[in-house]
């Protein structure tokens, strides 16, 4: 079992930043990707970008340019940042790891807020 823990959601202005951070509880040995989702009220969850155990790296198209997936694999941490934040942005953003067995259901966080608002 891999717990994941996000951290740095709020409520920010357009055009400001944040920065995600996903702290897992074990090393990622066992992991094939980690990753950032969110979900907006009324819509599905939707991929926003992952990073796979080789450094492979993609984005949804609505955010490439703007938020920069990273990780610190001594502290087994993901982060996402997040900049030239626009009011579409808001959303819950759930942090995922994704086991390299395919038997294996993904992890996922509680979900950190993100609000885009003045």
């Amino acid at each position: 079992q891999v717990q994941l823990v996000e951290s740095g959601g709020g409520l920010v202005q357009p055009g400001g930043s944040l920065r995600l951070s996903c702290a897992a509880s074990r090393s990622s040995f066992n992991l094939i990707a980690r990753g950032w989702y969110r979900q907006a009220p009324g819509k599905q969850r939707e991929l926003v970008a992952t990073i796979t155990r080789d450094g492979s790296i993609d984005y949804a198209d609505s955010v490439k340019g703007r938020f920069t997936i990273s990780r610190d694999s001594a502290k087994n941490t993901v982060y996402l940042q997040m900049n030239s934040l626009k009011s579409e942005d808001t959303a819950l953003y759930y942090c995922n790891a994704r086991p390299s067995n395919p038997w294996q259901s993904d992890y996922w966080g509680q979900g950190t807020q993100v609000t885009v608002s003045s």
